[in-house]
């Protein structure tokens, strides 16, 4: 029978290797839940619905010609216009039931407060789809979303409800204002209900029908069929599968293409034409709901588990040799035990019970571990991405930390209850003798798990250091922006009922607020947010540019105040900038970048030339400025071709990001943009409020993740490696104490002594590096895509993790190395 007792004293009575032991553990699991949390909340967990399984996504791939409005839900390839939505949704298919949605912002106010949130449209069926449950009321069913612009009813997150109105039941049947309209409060969401698309955190839910009413489309948005805004996902009838009811779909969806869709394609080649008609309904796995945060971070996420995992294996490799250096230290005890009747099969369970009392104990610590590494997450991602990324340690994560904990204990501390209690040990330690073939095969695994430790380690130092290296070329790219010192905020007056004079009239006053504080340089506006992951694009006509059916016309554009590029520093290499003189009314005019130029091939000078920002319409604005290339939407993207207008040219214009360039210190500015505009319109939030530095910083988190957690668990597997070298060269010289006595009484040199165990030391890190590099050589393949500017293979990278891992190992050898040499030849001579 197991004694916990008698484990535990015996634990305790090394408390230094306990302790290390624990320590290691922790590290190892705790760094693995943590990923395995983000894993599974961003790759694996369902929505939090009644029989996830049965949602399918519901796309159609394929040419989607015209306009697009794409959001975090997924690409521009797989959104649905409004009438084919609501073709689909009254046809008769397999599912039970379709449903759509789009993510807007909106402006919400209630009982005097304002901020800005996002906000869910959906259609009536949404929550009938999910199975919903309201918290209190009711969920937004067919009747709320059956006629444009007629409902005034909205849904409140759970989240929402709770932070902001204090969970007040009392709210149903009242009014918010949403961007300016009264909505009636008729429920709210179920809690722990987020909606369908990861990394957002909707505060309101509002029938599909509303988006004109919030000011946010046109009405032609709920007619025209090449308009495509709307995500879609189904639930199927119970025992479908999908390629039953994917055939069912595309039989209703080709039939509306053929007679409805096709005659209203303009400007395409025949080629085109037929990949029009040929367009499938593509059903996908919906239990993730909808998001493309789970394309962008599968390829990160599983190359950090598998970092982890090494993390974990090298810890273990650890454990595995303390464990046999504790049970050889233990051999007496365990051959007197075995002299006085014990059987060996109690031995060993009470030495692997030692081991999971430890596996216990490192598991407990783990959580520590995991949580200060989820934290570290966080921190890396964009303030409003970190709040709809909240990811616990949930039950899942908790038992995969058990698993582990338990798992790790057994598998790697039987082998060494079993050394240690081989029915040979006790006339071994009769004979008084350490060269038995036990002792030798011990050994051999010991160096065997050291120089595995190294290789895994060495492999982990060359990703690191692509990664890191990958992360700094982003860091030096050359963004055509001077961001040093710019403070940048937005502001949205038309989601607050301003019509296009009131919202005119208070941007110029926030630019004379603004250009008024101590220190500002200079006050730009733009709609497009700069390395904000948004974008702008249509087709155009420019004069002289000749065009077929599918040339390729489009561009990105913005809309900026006159001081756009000068506050920026982007130079206008001819021509002139925009002035207070560019307003509504007047001539329109244009500036573009160089790869508009190129483009559309405008020659040395494009001044003078006329274009149009719609395709097929009269050029009749004047191009009058051409300004060098400059970053858009991404820092890692290609300079896309861009055209820039006048903002004060369009009285479509209602919302705008502000940026202030500091003489110095960006700080007081930041401290000061709040009551600035609270003292314009105390109802108007401020919102992505930050400097130029942070966007661009959280433009790349994902690299800045990837590059920052995998050098922190490759520095982490170093330190492992590095603790069982020592260990292992520690517990060797202990065990030829008298062999290196005999040597040094014979008249053996402490130097060639000292070279002896650095020897060793050299072997174990040759062989481990070299099989290290290979597998580094092997694993940057996989990963060019995550790397920026550099390949999977980089000599420099690897010189320098083979030097730095020399370091270590030489240090971590070089502790014993020097006590071997400083043997007291008699001492040793009489060590047993």
């Amino acid at each position: 029978m197991v004694n916990l007792k008698l484990a535990f004293r015996a634990l305790f009575k090394t408390p230094f290797v306990t302790s290390i032991a624990v320590l290691t553990l922790a590290l190892g699991i705790g760094a693995n839940a943590a990923i395995f949390s983000l894993f599974d909340h961003v790759l694996l967990a369902p929505l939090p619905v009644p029989h996830p399984e049965e949602l399918v996504n519901v796309n159609a791939e394929g040419p989607n010609p015209l306009y697009q409005t794409c959001t975090k839900a997924g690409s521009c390839d797989v959104v649905w216009s409004y009438p084919m939505f609501r073709d689909l949704e009254h046809a008769q298919t397999e599912f039970a039931g379709i449903a759509g949605h789009e993510l807007v912002a909106g402006n919400i106010a209630y009982r005097g407060q304002t901020r800005g949130s996002d906000v869910m449209l959906v259609s009536g069926s949404y929550f009938s789809v999910l199975d919903l449950r309201p918290a209190i009321g009711r969920l937004i069913a067919p009747q709320d979303d059956e006629v444009v612009g007629a409902n005034f009813s909205v849904v409140l997150g759970y989240g929402y409800w709770k932070a902001q109105l204090g969970g007040d039941p009392g709210v149903l049947g009242t009014q918010i204002v949403v961007n300016g309209k009264p909505f009636t409060i008729i429920g709210v969401a179920p809690q722990g209900f987020n909606g369908t698309t990861l990394g957002t955190v909707p505060a309101l839910y509002v029938p599909l029908t509303m988006k004109t009413a919030l000011g946010l489309a046109d009405p032609d948005e709920y007619t025209f069929r090449r308009d495509y805004w709307i995500y879609a996902f189904a639930r199927l009838k119970p025992g479908t599968t999908i390629q039953t009811a994917s055939k069912a779909v595309n039989t209703v969806y080709h039939r509306i293409i053929a007679d409805v869709e096709v005659p209203l394609q303009k400007d395409m080649s025949a080629q085109t034409l037929a990949k029009f008609k040929a367009k499938e309904v593509v059903l996908e796995d919906g239990r993730r709901g909808q998001s493309d945060i789970h394309g962008k971070a599968k390829t990160p996420l599983i190359l950090l588990f598998a970092t982890a995992g090494i993390v974990l294996l090298i810890a273990c490799a650890n454990i595995a040799n303390l464990l046999l250096a504790r049970g050889a230290s233990r051999s007496l005890e365990v051959a007197v035990r075995l002299t006085l009747g014990a059987s060996r099969r109690q031995l060993v369970a009470q030495l692997v019970s030692e081991s999971l009392m430890l596996g216990v104990m490192g598991g407990a610590l783990s959580l520590l571990v995991a949580k200060l590494t989820l934290g570290a997450f966080t921190g890396f991602v964009a303030p409003g991405a970190a709040d709809a990324l909240v990811v616990p340690l949930s039950g899942a994560a908790l038992g995969f930390a058990a698993a582990l904990s338990l798992g790790t204990a057994l598998l790697f501390g039987t082998f060494p209850a079993i050394h240690s209690t081989r029915p040979d040990l006790v006339t071994l330690v009769r004979e008084g003798t350490g060269t038995h073939s036990g002792a030798r095969t011990a050994s051999r695994v010991r160096n065997g798990l050291v120089t595995t430790q190294i290789a895994l380690s060495m492999a982990l130092l060359i990703a690191a250091g692509l990664f890191t290296k990958s992360l700094r070329n982003v860091s030096r790219v050359d963004l055509g922006v001077k961001t040093d010192n710019v403070v940048t905020f937005s502001i949205s007056p038309e989601r607050n009922g301003y019509d296009w004079h009131r919202t005119r009239a208070l941007f110029d006053d926030v630019d004379r607020e603004l250009a008024a504080l101590p220190g500002v340089s200079g006050v730009a506006e733009s709609v497009v947010p700069l390395l904000g992951s948004s974008n702008l694009g249509r087709g155009i006509e420019v004069q002289g540019f000749h065009k077929g059916p599918d040339t390729d016309d489009n561009s990105r554009y913005d809309k900026v105040s006159p001081s756009f590029f000068k506050t920026l520093g982007i130079p206008i290499l001819s021509g002139r900038e925009f002035t207070g003189s560019d307003r509504l009314g007047s001539q329109k005019v244009a500036i573009v970048n160089e790869t508009f130029v190129k483009k559309f091939g405008l020659g040395r000078d494009p001044i003078g030339k006329f274009m149009a920002n719609r395709a097929g319409r009269a050029p009749d604005i004047l191009i009058v400025g051409l300004a060098k290339d400059a970053a858009y939407s991404e820092v890692k993207q290609k300079i896309p071709p861009v055209f820039y207008l006048p903002a004060s040219q369009d009285s479509t214009v209602g919302s705008t990001y502000y940026y202030v360039r500091a003489s110095g210190d960006p700080e007081p500015v930041l401290r000061a943009v709040r009551s600035l505009v609270a003292h314009l319109d105390p109802n108007l939030p401020v919102e992505n409020l930050k400097t130029l530095p942070q966007q661009v910083s959280d433009n790349v988190y994902l690299d800045r993740i990837v590059g920052e957690l995998s050098a922190g668990f490759a520095v982490l597997a170093t330190l492992l490696a590095a603790i069982g070298l020592y260990g292992v060269l520690a517990y060797s010289v202990m065990q030829r104490t008298r062999e290196l006595g005999v040597r040094m009484a014979l008249g053996a040199d402490p130097l060639k002594v000292q070279l002896m165990v650095l020897r060793q030391v050299a072997l174990m890190t040759l062989t481990g590096g070299a099989v290290g590099v290979a597998g580094a050589f092997a694993f940057g393949r996989p990963v060019q895509s995550l790397l920026f500017g550099m390949s999977g293979y980089d000599p420099l990278v690897v010189s320098i993790s083979t030097l730095m891992l020399a370091f270590v190992a030489l240090g971590a050898g070089y502790l014993p190395a020097r006590r071997a040499s400083r043997l007291d030849p008699v001492r040793a001579l009489r060590y047993e």
